[in-house]
């Protein structure tokens, strides 16, 4: 499905620091496209869309996990990371598929998940064998249990997933052994990044997939993976670096580490972080010119659909970036967070993972209208803007029916998460088909159910429709790639430290201009606001006559 009424995106690369205001499309594999119709999405799929992704406007794919994995965690419990899981393909169509990917202008943005491994690597199952003191062991944190029979866990850290974050072996005579920790699931060890060997074996990996042509690497749960070998607990409130499992000084180490291994290359690669910090002077600190690219922006996407929020998260995200010279990201949602549609259409439309629940109401027309502006408005921002595969067709969060969940988030709360699968279902391309076009007509169930609405917001529904989520995408997606002045830094805020106003603004409005021509004006309220005098409208979230109504952005051609 790649015809599109737009023209096609510029194939030729762009320059050394294209990340600098890239698009990134992230992929999920297993619920993109599936090639060989076993219901799983797969890296053949991957290829036959690219058309699809080079007429969206796009400058990078980036991929979660599609390595070998026992899958505890949609595959970020990584078994090995030189190998394509099988049932997304092989390595070979991997390699092909990053080439055919830069022909057309896309680079590529492979996933390191540095903090743990899956119980199933070689790693793992030797330490486990090999027993206490041996020095497969000190790959990992194993550590004997307090009281007289070691049954006292070694810490009260909590997991990320809930819960506890040790659990106890059984050694070979069947008698309860030592403690392991990790920070997400049992399945996911975590290891030991003061051991030579982890250090060692994490830059091998990044060289690895830099030979193969890709052309950065995401860093999963990048703040977390130093630990204070001391194991204290947890203080009620850590100062700066005191807290035992996160954002330790000398994690900044590792990651100057890995930025030579990305400069050592011809055409520098580029490290993306997922740091997730409230502190943004500590945030900033990973993005200093000899450690990471950037890093997610997750502030922006955990804030309500509020005027004064969103200025507020804007204004902190380039004040925190400034210093160390690094471009800020803008993100509306990924493979872990509620989709915008959902999320903005409900009475809370802020995000906190504490607070998913079951039967959350949404009113699923309010929200449509708000991610389109929402859509414009991160595009409109200076930076790098990452799209979460699905978001530009206006997919709604998924219901999946309880029986059929299979993240472990749900599971560990019990049962009162609803997980994070409801954004994972697989994506619709068709109309019709026994899975929307995910798969060849006739082949086997996705591996989570798609709603049956979703014919209606399928590709092939919007593809001719100018009115579409995906056409107001693709339309903002190439004037964000022609437009110069959205490839400059510069914000300047209308009605607030410029001359120029905008009547009405208050609140409920939030208004900038980059560069001398262009500016953004979003309507957040309940009321219309009237257009600048003598602008000329480039694009607009809905309709517009003379003002901007509720739940509106627009783009604008200011007079000279």
């Amino acid at each position: 499905m790649t015809t599109t009424s737009e023209p096609a995106a510029d194939p030729q690369p762009a320059g050394p620091e294209w990340w600098r205001s890239a698009v990134i499309y992230q992929i999920y594999p297993r619920s993109f496209a599936d090639g060989n119709g076993d219901g799983t999405g797969d890296l053949a799929g991957v290829r036959s869309r690219l058309g699809y992704l080079r007429d969206l406007g796009v400058d990078a794919i980036w991929y979660t996990p599609w390595y070998v994995s026992p899958l505890a965690d949609g595959g970020y419990d990584v078994q090995d990371y030189r190998r394509i899981d099988p049932a997304f393909g092989t390595l070979d169509d991997a390699e092909a598929l990053i080439a055919e990917a830069r022909e057309l202008g896309i680079r590529t943005i492979v996933d390191v998940v540095p903090n743990h491994i899956s119980a199933e690597h070689e790693w793992f199952r030797a330490a486990l064998a090999a027993g206490p003191g041996s020095p497969e062991r000190e790959r990992f944190w194993f550590h004997d249990g307090g009281g007289a029979d070691g049954a006292q866990i070694p810490t009260g850290w909590v997991s990320s997933f809930q819960g506890q974050t040790w659990t106890r072996t059984t050694n070979p005579d069947g008698t309860p052994g030592q403690w392991y920790l990790h920070l997400f699931t049992p399945e996911q060890p975590d290891v030991n990044w003061n051991h030579p060997d982890v250090r060692q074996e994490h830059e091998d990996v990044l060289r690895f997939w830099f030979d193969r042509g890709a052309a950065g690497i995401r860093i999963d749960s990048a703040a977390l993976i130093v630990k204070d070998p001391g194991l204290p607990e947890v203080p009620e409130t850590p100062g700066p670096g005191e807290h035992p499992h996160l954002d330790r000084d000398e994690i900044h180490d590792v990651y100057r580490g890995w930025r030579r291994v990305a400069d050592s290359y011809t055409e520098p690669r580029v490290l993306v972080g997922e740091v997730w910090l409230a502190d943004h002077e500590r945030f900033a600190q990973y993005l200093r010119p000899d450690e990471m690219h950037t890093a997610f922006n997750f502030d922006f996407m955990a804030r309500p659909w509020d005027a004064k929020e969103l200025r507020e998260s804007i204004r902190m995200t380039l004040e925190a970036h400034a210093p160390v010279g690094a471009p800020a990201t803008w993100v509306l949602s990924n493979h872990d967070v509620t989709r915008p549609v959902t999320r903005y259409g409900r009475e809370d439309s802020s995000f906190d993972f504490a607070a998913k629940r079951f039967g959350t109401p949404s009113d699923l027309e309010l929200g449509t209208r708000r991610a389109r502006a929402a859509a414009l408005l991160v595009a409109a921002l200076p930076g790098a803007l990452y799209v979460y595969q699905g978001d530009e067709l206006g997919l709604p969060e998924a219901e999946v029916p309880k029986e059929l969940i299979q993240d472990p988030m749900h599971f560990r709360s019990d049962g009162v998460d609803p997980g994070r699968d409801g954004c994972r279902v697989p994506l619709p391309w068709t109309r019709a088909g026994t899975s929307l076009g995910f798969g060849p007509d006739g082949g086997g169930a996705p591996w989570l159910p798609q709603p049956t609405g979703w014919r209606d917001r399928s590709v092939e529904a919007q593809d001719g429709d100018p009115d579409s989520m995906l056409s107001l995408y693709r339309r903002a997606l190439h004037l964000r790639r022609d437009l110069p002045a959205l490839h400059a830094e510069e914000l300047t805020w209308l009605g607030l430290d410029a001359d120029l106003d905008v009547d009405g603004q208050g609140d409920d409005v939030v208004a900038f201009t980059r560069g001398a021509r262009f500016a953004c004006v979003v309507n957040l309220g309940t009321a219309p606001v009237p257009l600048p005098a003598g602008a000329t409208v480039l694009l607009a979230s809905g309709p517009v006559d003379g003002e901007i109504g509720p739940d509106t952005a627009v783009w604008l051609d200011l007079p000279s």
